[in-house]
């Protein structure tokens, strides 16, 4: 019982921790909001089983992001799978018409180009971005994503590069 008890006491402080970042993490994953809220929901499931074989070898950080990324992977590997040749009317209504991408984007806030931007990230630099604007060192993303620091901190300056140039030529477009 003790067990139980253990599982359930980490998951709570992991959920009050960290569970702001978890739903950045969801809004940078998934743009449909009810398809974003299964996916919190399934973040914080597969946190608490974890729990389960959690040793204490790595920080608790580390821990939930490696768990709540994973999940994440998971989620847009199938999501990606099951709508590889669908487009629902809320897509459409995203497309841009005639008026330029500029204007389009400048009636959208910046926290949703931001998220649509990250989404469009390959899974591995999705994931070393989100860490990154979570403030987590190179050191503890590398644990948490399999990458060696450096790799990790070229990568870091490779995405803020493209995002500046994405965003500039968007707004000058």
């Amino acid at each position: 019982m003790t067990h139980q008890v253990d599982q359930d006491a980490r998951y709570k402080e992991a959920a009050e921790r960290f569970g702001p970042a978890l739903q950045r993490l969801a809004r940078a994953s998934e743009a449909n909001p009810d398809r974003r809220r299964d996916l919190l929901q399934d973040m914080h499931v597969a946190l608490w089983r974890s729990f389960a074989l959690f040793d204490g070898r790595c920080q608790l950080s580390t821990w939930v992001y490696r768990v709540a990324h994973n999940t994440a992977a998971r989620h847009i590997g199938r999501e990606s799978r099951h709508n590889k040749a669908q487009l629902s009317l809320e897509d459409i209504s995203h497309l841009p018409d005639r008026r330029s991408v500029a204007a389009a984007l400048e009636e959208s806030d910046g926290l949703d180009r931001l998220s649509t931007w990250i989404r469009r990230l390959k899974i591995p630099d999705r994931q070393v971005l989100t860490l990154y604007l979570e403030d987590l060192p190179a050191a503890e993303i590398a644990d948490i994503t399999g990458l060696s620091p450096g790799a990790v901190a070229t990568r870091i300056s490779r995405l803020k590069a493209q995002l500046a140039k994405d965003f500039q030529e968007q707004t000058h477009a």
